[in-house]
């Protein structure tokens, strides 16, 4: 039986949310081991002048307890 694990990272891009979720990815990577999946709960963008200035997500990393 595996034990799982939630936590909750909130990540900002200036290019794209992918890139936003891929940075929340490899932050927490550099202290948790064993992910095994990344679920996008929210996206949102900050707008200046009508234009999209930082791309933001909050995600949920599942990972693995061993």
């Amino acid at each position: 039986m595996a034990v799982l694990k939630v936590i909750e990272v909130l990540a900002n891009s200036e290019q794209s949310w992918e890139d936003a979720t891929k940075k929340a990815v490899a932050h927490a990577a550099k202290s948790v081991k064993h992910i095994k999946s990344v679920y996008v709960q929210d996206q949102s963008a900050s707008v200046d002048d009508g234009e999209i200035t930082d791309f933001r997500v909050n995600v949920k990393i599942t990972f693995e307890v061993k």
